[in-house]
């Protein structure tokens, strides 16, 4: 932590660090709002059986949220393709990663891509970056029951608040801004995000 002091006589260094970690911040929220928001298109589109809003009443609604909170066209159009189940290259399919976070917390990734192989490189790097391991079909899926578009922890894991789940909640952001994620969720006990975390 930076006390008073030292952004005193390190204004330089410290106002950049402050610049930093207020844009990461905002970027990380930034990104978590854009994923709830194409999941929540993605749904509309699959239920509705339309990428079209002038067919499709609760995908027009979730298109105008998405251009208030300035949700680049880009990832729009990625979300309804998803949900027809194609891209501009290829067929788009949901493939769920199992790995282990910080704690040894067993962790699931669904992700939509049209290059598995590209997915799960990128998945398998940020997770390494950040103390997990990217394990393979079944290793942590058996602490989860799916329930609709989530999954649900059925075998929590205690861990340290005060050690393990700033660890895991900056892993879990990291994974959230690539752009084939769709969703995070992690085996823990205690309060957590439940935009990030499928909780106890």
């Amino acid at each position: 932590m930076i006390t008073a002091l030292n952004i005193h006589y390190m204004s330089g260094h410290s106002k950049w660090n402050n610049i930093k970690n207020r844009k990461g911040a905002v970027d990380s929220q930034r990104a978590s709002i854009f994923n709830r928001l194409a999941k929540q298109i993605r749904i509309a589109v699959r239920e509705g059986k339309s990428g079209d809003p002038k067919s499709n009443a609760s995908l027009r609604v979730l298109l105008d949220k998405a251009r208030q909170s300035n949700m680049p066209n880009a990832k729009i159009q990625k979300a309804i393709d998803t949900g027809l189940g194609k891209s501009a290259t290829g067929v788009i399919n949901e493939i769920v990663y199992e790995g282990f976070g910080p704690g040894g917390v067993g962790m699931l990734v669904v992700a939509h891509t049209d290059n598995p192989n590209r997915t799960s490189a990128e998945i398998k790097f940020i997770m390494s970056r950040g103390g997990g391991t990217l394990g393979g079909p079944g290793s942590a899926m058996y602490l989860f029951k799916r329930v609709g578009e989530e999954y649900e922890t059925v075998m929590p894991i205690p861990v340290d608040d005060d050690t393990v789940i700033p660890l895991l909640e900056e892993l879990i952001e990291r994974l959230q801004e690539n752009e084939d994620v769709e969703d995070v969720f992690a085996a823990v006990e205690g309060l957590v995000s439940r935009d990030a975390y499928a909780s106890s």
